[in-house]
């Protein structure tokens, strides 16, 4: 089915009408390789994105995701999951409902669910602690599995009082973390990280463990707006992430979070918040991060671009891949605010060597969005004292407002001539005071300064401090 005929559905026009993002153009992806990296509800949640924010891939998303669906439990992500489908492509046999297959699984989960109630119950019963702890964690991995995050979390919190060692506390508060990322309740993800590296794990466990936590930092931290933080997260994660062996039974790089996506995510934050010299620092000469870098070159050679001045070929790159990550669960949303930051910094970077550039060389080198023009662009950051330039719209040039070294010598002067009055009349006041025949005890860090050459205005300058001054 053409994705033209397929964007004219009611399911897109549903979308469009309430704001969200359609994705016309093909992305560069192959649908199955990119899927191949991640499993269990992860894998179905980013279909279920990539199927409803794209028009070309969206027949193909839905199937895998409704197939995905029908290998669990969660019964009501599969019904939704098919009548999202029904109105894109009603004559595909996939967005028929499985009848028979709903009923039976959602009497095997109700049958399950009386299971693990009557199990829990028996180990309370017995007052067997470490019982008590697995039949809960036994029915927050059923509940997960159900789609049920809420009593999930309530299953796996009971098991706090039944934790019998560090790693029990650990694996919880792991969990707690699993859950949180699936409900995309942030402030519960940060909430628990804290308890995870607060648990007295020491050894292999804690060096399992530490990756994990910095991987979900930075996701949590991107998804909340924090990005230098989570540029610092991401770019903290050791490689030993992508070859860790699970962490309270979950696969976390095929799970939650890829090798790839720390890559996407780690770069694009660190570009759009990071300076120059911490990019070539912190990112490019960060052994462990490279690493993530050579699993998606493009990000590596975007930020290789911005060091090197080559400001709209990094654009340039980075725009190839717009389309791919706006189909990303956790990309799409914040995805215009990073690249507009890119694109800016890139822009007050260009202009620093130039005293004039005429404004269709600022365009060409920097296309604005479409609907805008480069001066209303260069009008917006110039107001928001991000460029600090002036635009000459009859000559049709940026110009960088001159200096005035006359000014800057006299306002050097003037505080000088401020230092020295406040050095004077410290040094009147301690004689004053020795006058009256006060004593005035000796400032040991004063005289230490005073040695190695912080001079007589800073002795004068601390004792006026304790006397008022």
């Amino acid at each position: 089915m053409a994705s033209t005929t397929i964007e004219q559905s009611p399911f897109f026009q549903d979308q469009k009408s309430k704001g969200e993002i359609v994705v016309k153009d093909p992305p560069k992806f192959d649908l199955e390789s990119y899927i191949a990296n991640y499993t269990g509800y992860t894998r179905v949640d980013r279909l279920h994105h990539i199927g409803a924010h794209s028009p070309y891939l969206a027949v193909d998303a839905y199937r895998l995701a409704i197939a995905e669906a029908k290998r669990g439990k969660n019964v009501g992500l599969y019904t939704t999951l098919v009548e999202d489908f029904s109105r894109i492509a009603p004559q595909d046999p996939a967005a028929v409902t499985d009848t028979t297959w709903a009923e039976k699984k959602t009497r095997e989960v109700r049958e399950e669910h009386d299971r693990l109630e009557h199990e829990l119950k028996s180990y309370k019963n017995n007052l067997i602690k470490e019982s008590i702890r697995m039949g809960n964690e036994d029915l927050g991995h059923f509940y997960y599995d159900t789609g049920d995050f809420s009593n999930a979390l309530k299953a796996y919190m009971k098991m706090r009082e039944h934790c019998t060692s560090p790693k029990h506390l650990a694996d919880m508060s792991l969990r707690l973390v699993y859950v949180s990322i699936a409900q995309k309740s942030w402030t519960n993800v940060l909430a628990n990280l804290a308890k995870s590296e607060a648990t007295q794990v020491k050894g292999d466990e804690k060096a399992k463990m530490e990756p994990i936590i910095s991987a979900c930092s930075g996701l949590c931290q991107m998804a909340t707006g924090n990005y230098r933080e989570a540029a610092t997260a991401f770019l903290g994660t050791s490689a030993a992430y992508l070859t860790a062996e699970p962490a309270a039974y979950i696969t976390w790089q095929k799970e939650v979070i890829s090798g790839n996506d720390i890559a996407v995510y780690g770069g694009l934050c660190a570009l759009a918040y990071m300076d120059r010299s911490d990019l070539q620092n912190k990112v490019l000469a960060n052994s462990e991060f490279r690493n993530f870098l050579e699993l998606e070159p493009h990000i590596r050679r975007a930020i290789n671009l911005f060091c090197n001045s080559k400001y709209s070929a990094c654009l340039e790159v980075l725009e190839g891949y717009r389309n791919d990550y706006l189909l990303d669960v956790y990309l799409s949303k914040m995805l215009s605010t990073i690249y507009d930051r890119i694109r800016r910094k890139s822009i007050v970077q260009y202009f620093i060597p130039f005293s004039c550039v005429t404004l269709d060389e600022m365009a060409s080198k920097f296309p604005p969005a479409e609907g805008r023009t480069i001066d209303e662009d260069l009008e917006d950051m110039i107001n928001q004292r991000v460029l600090d330039a002036r635009i000459d719209l009859v000559d049709r040039l940026l110009i960088c407002p001159p200096t005035n070294p006359r000014h800057d010598v006299h306002a050097n002067a003037l505080k000088m001539a401020e230092n020295y009055d406040h050095t004077l009349r410290l040094r009147l006041t301690r004689l004053n005071m020795q006058a009256a025949g006060m004593e005035i005890p000796s400032n040991k860090s004063n005289e230490k300064s005073s040695v190695m050459g912080g001079g007589m205005g800073d002795t004068f300058r601390g004792l006026g401090q304790k006397i008022g001054f």
